[in-house]
């Protein structure tokens, strides 16, 4: 029997702790394990909980932890995982030389959303539909993991195992991104489409390539809201890397995207509308970043 829920009140009895420190944060984790719930943003686990989907006995708040903020240049980039997706879209270093990561925060919902939610939040959420997760994943960018014993990087392609589900460990605390220096050469891109500005995307794709001349070198694609996880599409980078750049070259690898994603049908689109926008938009996204890379900035 079909029941309502009032997504309006949070239903479920839980604790609240907001610690000072990384530290207390891991001791609390390793204490509570399944049982607690890290909050970042807040902009997922709530709504989940209103919804009765989660029911935590401890919900673990991250506002106050201040070293899991900020964005740091030096040997690439790294960014804090409560740094909100707001300041990372108004960051001049991410405009500059990871443009298709400055798109995909652009394109984030509401500016309320984006001025609440992390990108460490948007990471372990792991939505399919994830903005971030793309850009990110055609950046190259790996995510560092803490617990209080120590912490492991793991390339972001290898984090998502599932619609919702991580590689993260019980007790276990995303600490930053990282993202290597773009060289010389690099342009990237982030396309989405949704049913409105604010709404889940219906699809998106980011790419990022490089370029010697006419020649592509390397080349990265991959897409939301298409496959369980944010997907790479190897087989379409393989037919540009190393070839010439070129409107042909690009609607060649975007009908290969389109075949190789595993689109459902749901509310906000079919497979069959999915399919085909990931062609266009794959291929509006080439054409972007070959631009981009020919001009030498704007990465």
């Amino acid at each position: 029997m079909y029941m309502a829920t009032n997504t309006h009140i949070l239903v479920p009895e839980f604790d609240y702790r907001r610690p000072g420190s990384l530290s207390e944060v891991l001791a609390l984790a390793a204490e509570h394990g399944d049982r607690a719930r890290l909050i970042a943003g807040g902009t997922d686990l709530l709504v989940q909980m209103k919804m009765e989907r989660d029911a935590p006995s401890l919900v673990i708040s991250l506002a106050g932890i201040e070293e899991l903020r900020g964005i740091a240049s030096g040997d690439g980039l790294t960014i804090g995982a409560m740094t909100t997706i707001r300041d990372v879209a108004g960051s001049a270093t991410v405009r500059r030389q990871y443009a298709a990561l400055h798109e995909a925060c652009q394109a984030f919902s509401t500016v309320q959303i984006m001025v609440m939610g992390t990108l460490g939040g948007n990471l372990c959420n792991a939505s399919p539909a994830a903005d971030t997760a793309p850009a990110l994943l055609v950046l190259d960018a790996r995510v560092d993991l803490v617990t209080g014993e120590g912490g492991r990087s793991v390339a972001l392609g290898d984090f998502f195992t599932g619609p919702g589900r991580t590689v993260l460990a019980g007790g276990e605390v995303m600490q930053s991104v990282t993202l290597p220096e773009p060289g010389a050469g690099t342009g990237s891109a982030f396309l989405k489409i949704s049913r409105v500005v604010a709404d889940i995307a219906q699809v998106c794709a980011a790419v990022r390539l490089v370029r010697d001349g006419d020649t592509i070198t390397d080349c990265r694609i991959a897409l939301g809201s298409v496959a369980p996880t944010p997907l790479r599409i190897g087989r379409a980078e393989a037919s540009l890397t190393g070839g010439n750049g070129g409107l042909e070259a690009f609607e060649r690898a975007a009908r290969i995207a389109a075949e190789e994603i595993r689109p459902i049908s749901d509310v906000r689109a079919t497979a069959a509308y999915r399919r085909h926008a990931a062609g266009v938009i794959v291929r509006d996204a080439l054409t972007t970043a070959w631009r981009r890379a020919g001009e030498g900035g704007g990465k």
